[in-house]
């Protein structure tokens, strides 16, 4: 079964790599743009290490 909105999102994720002809640095530099551009508040968070146990 497929889903018209998974449909819609990954359209338009192939049309956005489409545009930097797939060149992956020029992609996240693009939505690192759109991210200041909308204004939001991004938060980055340092990574966690695991450990054992934890899931």
């Amino acid at each position: 079964m497929k889903d018209p909105i998974v449909e819609e999102v990954r359209k338009a994720r192939q049309d956005h790599a489409r545009e930097f002809n797939h060149d992956l640095s020029a992609i996240c530099k693009d939505l690192k743009r759109i991210e200041r551009e909308w204004g939001h508040k991004v938060v980055s968070l340092p990574p966690r290490l695991l450990t054992k146990g934890s899931s």
